[in-house]
């Protein structure tokens, strides 16, 4: 394949990007200096070597320790639990300045076409809850995209909890609607998502 082609079809693969999309990203790096190209790659190459995931919260981060720097800072309050479907919206929600509880990434959302959960971290989040409850843990927040997929995923999640609801004195709330319908996490803006903690249910 042409050396082109094959890297816009690897754009192509990225989340919301399509070809057109795509083909801008080639041409820019067809334009730019070869600095900026070799700087790309030794970035891509750095992330097989430097990036882990973290045994506790399972975002990826730099660090060589086990816990990444949220979950091993001794200031993070253990009361508060924030599933969320990525990274990123873990990353919205730091921006934001306004939760300072722990965290726990299941990797996605339920894909309505299958209303499959495979491939999510459901397991290794109901797995960790008797020992955070050990260590303080009062209210899991569901902080999801307001989307269909988002809402499914909230819904399979308070099922599942529910049982430990009933061993444990815990708290199950979501996201208020301070986020319009459709919004993703990862896009709103530090004074919505501050709404959207403060009008939880």
């Amino acid at each position: 394949m042409d050396p082109i082609e094959r890297l816009s079809t690897i754009f192509e693969r990225f989340p919301g990007i399509g070809p057109r999309q795509a083909a801008r990203f080639v041409q820019f790096l067809l334009r730019s200096s070869p600095a900026i190209r070799r700087d790309l790659i030794e970035s891509l190459q750095c992330l097989g070597g430097s990036v882990s995931q973290c045994e506790e919260c399972m975002r990826f981060h730099t660090s060589r320790e086990k816990l990444c720097g949220i979950c091993a800072n001794p200031r993070r309050d253990p009361q508060y639990l924030a599933v969320v479907a990525s990274d990123a919206d873990l990353l919205a929600l730091e921006r934001s300045g306004t939760y300072r509880g722990m965290y726990f990434v299941i990797g996605g959302t339920i894909s309505l076409a299958s209303e499959k959960a495979s491939g999510l971290r459901i397991p290794g989040l109901l797995n960790s809850i008797s020992q955070r409850v050990e260590a303080g843990l009062k209210e899991v927040i569901l902080a999801f995209p307001a989307n269909p997929e988002g809402d499914a995923t909230m819904i399979r999640l308070r099922e599942d909890l529910e049982p430990l609801t009933l061993v444990h004195e815990l708290k199950i709330s979501a996201l208020g609607r301070g986020l319009s319908t459709g919004s993703e996490l990862e896009y709103a803006d530090p004074d919505t998502i501050q709404s959207a903690f403060e009008s939880r249910r």
